[in-house]
């Protein structure tokens, strides 16, 4: 059964390249991004690992935990991670889940059963400090995620669950968002002191609140 939006995140225990772990008591209060990768030592997984890598300081700002997922052995995770910090220049700091026995592909609905039973489909999962799921975004095999835009997304997620606005589209951190429609156009100034546009009665907007 695939994994819906609102949903509590299955949890797990599982190897990981950092030792055991529990999925759920390692997201703590924090957010987390579970992503899954078809198998080790392939190019475009070898790329993305290190770009995560690489933000992790991105990610830290944002409160926000990352962890991958293959169903290669925790022995060929170890060497893997020589190549990506080899070849994509970056330090590992974050865990791989070693997950032979597909028990984590199987719970979040990875596996891609038009190639091989043990090729899991390259999905992100985000999830919120209540272990519930607030994005999934899937991607074929050839290409690479845009992780500008899962940062984009992430900081879209955290202010839209904090503030009572919405992020219009092609929406970057720092710009105008949208009034969420529970709130009365009358209300506005006291809710957001910075100033609103009436564009239409359904679309007010406003500057960023949290900037």
């Amino acid at each position: 059964m695939a994994i819906k939006l609102g949903q509590v995140a299955p949890n797990f225990t599982a190897q990981t390249s950092m030792g055991e772990i529990n999925f759920h008591e390692w997201l703590g209060d924090g957010w987390g991004m579970l992503f899954s990768h078809p198998a080790d030592f392939t190019p475009v997984c070898t790329t993305e690992l290190g770009r995560t890598a690489a933000l992790q300081g991105e990610f830290a700002k944002r409160n926000v935990k990352a962890m991958a997922v293959s169903v290669d052995p925790l022995a060929d995770h170890m060497e893997w991670i020589k190549d990506i910090e080899d070849t994509q220049k970056v330090t590992m700091n974050f865990p791989i889940v070693a997950d032979e026995d597909r028990k984590v592909a199987e719970l979040y609905d990875m596996i891609h059963p038009e190639v091989t039973e043990k090729t899991t489909v390259r999905t992100v999962f985000v999830i919120g400090p209540d272990k519930k799921v607030k994005l999934t975004l899937t991607y074929p095999p050839a290409t690479g995620r845009n992780f500008n835009e899962i940062i984009r997304v992430i900081d879209s997620l955290q202010l839209t669950a904090y503030h009572s606005v919405a992020t219009p589209a092609d929406w970057k951190d720092g710009e105008d968002v949208i009034v969420s429609p529970s709130i009365a156009t009358e209300d506005i100034p006291a809710k957001f002191p910075k100033g609103h546009t009436v564009v239409r009665p359904y679309l007010r907007t406003t500057p960023q609140p949290n900037k």
